[in-house]
Order: C-alpha cells, then sequence, then structure tokens
C-alpha cells in the first residue's frame, strides 16, 4: 500500500493514474512499477465506498489512505490524511519515465526528488518507508552479480551480510522471490532501516547511495547522535511530514479531474 502510494504520486501526481488498467499502453506496466501490488486492495475498497456513498470518495484518496493504514498496522504512526484529491483522466505508460530507480546515482534521485517539490530529508525518510514489506529479487542481481565498479558485488555491502543476501537471491535462482528491505525489522515500522544503512546491511542499491551524499549521509546520521532521543530529529515525526508531502503532489480538483466510479477504468 505504502509502495502503490508513492508510486502513484511520482507520475502525474496523486491521481490515481497508476490504477487504470487500460492495455499495452497502462501506466501500471511501465518498467518503473515493477512489482508493485495491491491493486486489488484499492479496488475492493471502492467497492465498498461506492455501495455506501456512491461518487464521494476518489480512487487516490482511498491510496493515501491505504498507505496511511498500512503504515499504523505495522506499528508506526497514526497520522491524519488529507483528502479531497480527485482522480486523474490521463494514465500512459510513457509518463512514468522519469520513476526513481534502484540503480540511480544518488545525484540523480536528489534531482528527481527536486522535480516533484520534495527536498533531501524527504529523500531519506521516503527511503525508509523501506522499513516495511519486501523486495523482488530481479531488483538485485546487478548488485550482487554485475556492479559497475567492481563486476562482482557492491563493494558497499558489509561483507557479513552478502551471503545471507546471495543465499535468498542466488545468481540463476528465481528473479521473484522475496526478500525483507529492512534486514532484521522488515514486519515492523522503525528506524533500523538507517542503522542497516549506516552499516553496510542495506539491501536495495538506492538506499544504500544515501551514504554517497554528505548531505542524506549527515540526515541519516542525525537519527543516532548522542542527544538524538532527547533534541535530536523524530523519524516518525519527520516521516509523517514527508508523507503529507508527498500527499500533496499534482493533486488534481475541480474540472481536472474527477471521481471514478471504478478504479481501474475511466468514468
Amino acid at each position: 500500500m505504502l509502495r502503490l502510494h508513492f508510486h502513484d504520486c511520482f507520475v502525474e501526481g496523486c491521481d490515481g493514474s497508476i490504477l487504470i488498467d487500460n492495455g499495452n499502453n497502462s501506466e501500471r506496466i511501465a518498467n518503473g512499477h515493477q512489482g508493485v501490488r495491491g491493486y486489488d486492495v484499492i479496488e475492493n475498497a471502492k467497492a465498498q465506498l461506492e455501495s455506501m456513498c456512491p461518487g464521494v470518495v476518489s480512487c487516490a484518496d482511498i491510496v493515501a489512505m491505504a498507505a496511511r493504514d498500512a503504515v499504523a498496522l505495522s506499528h508506526g504512526p497514526v497520522y491524519q490524511v488529507e483528502t479531497g484529491r480527485k482522480d486523474g483522466l490521463v494514465s500512459r505508460m510513457e509518463l512514468a519515465g522519469r520513476m526513481p530507480d534502484v540503480q540511480d546515482s544518488i545525484q540523480i534521485l536528489k534531482q528527481k526528488f527536486i522535480e516533484k517539490g520534495l527536498n533531501d530529508r524527504d529523500l531519506v525518510i521516503l527511503s525508509a518507508a523501506h522499513t516495511i514489506g519486501t523486495t523482488a529479487c530481479f531488483f538485485m542481481t546487478t548488485r550482487l552479480y554485475d556492479f559497475a565498479s567492481s563486476e562482482g558485488p557492491d563493494p558497499s555491502i558489509n561483507p557479513s551480510f552478502l551471503p545471507e543476501l546471495t543465499s535468498a537471491c542466488p545468481k540463476e535462482g528465481n528473479p521473484n522471490d522475496r526478500l525483507p528491505m529492512d534486514h532484521g525489522s522488515g514486519d515492523i515500522f522503525d528506524k533500523q532501516i538507517f542503522q542497516n544503512i549506516r552499516s553496510g546491511f542495506a539491501v536495495l542499491q538506492s538506499d544504500a547511495k544515501l551514504m554517497d551524499d554528505p548531505t542524506t549521509k549527515g540526515i541519516v546520521d542525525s537519527y543516532f547522535g548522542l542527544l538524538s532521543p532527547l533534541i535530536g530529529p523524530s523519524f516518525e515525526g519527520d516521516f509523517v511530514k514527508s508523507m503529507v508531502r508527498m500527499g500533496r503532489i499534482g493533486v488534481k480538483t475541480g474540472s481536472s479531474g474527477d471521481i471514478r466510479r471504478v478504479c481501474k477504468a475511466f468514468n
């Protein structure tokens, strides 16, 4: 649910465009959306809402609220979601060409977030959404077996962690096998993801890249200062702020959108 919300917002804005199923040109089948799931959950929620209050709650708002609830159910912060979004009127595969990618450099990741009106702290915090959930092995192949600088594994991987990763995702294994994105804490929303990133235990290459830039590295480290429990930033508080900001990207109102009757099809 959390990933679905992120992927929706980063294309045409938080407008439910990723939900549309219009054949071979569907945004949802774009390379940048590989592995995104949860469409059936949104459709089920929409069907129940339409039976009670037809034409009131947009699919875009359902996605945002489902992400909120997924965080809460994973022992994360409980927060209020802004509502009132309308569903977008456009959904095409080629519009998803600027999705952040696990193999992007930190400079490219920062630029892609800037393009959406988000800052470096948002990049760090929203990357930490990987504290819950799993990833497919096809996102790991290059990092484990054909990394650009080594023609082997990514040298930023802690050597003691590498055997666990290669065991979970063997070179000739099933690319659809999955592993937790937060080593040792994949089902619980917490800041362990940052400690893993600092220690070379990041699962995803893009998470590890946060240590390649002094600004993003400083933000990660700021959650572990000696006085951070007293006067340092709050991971949960910052996460809520970044989620709310992300939920404002490209919001459709008025005649720029409508409220779909079914989330996977335009009215």
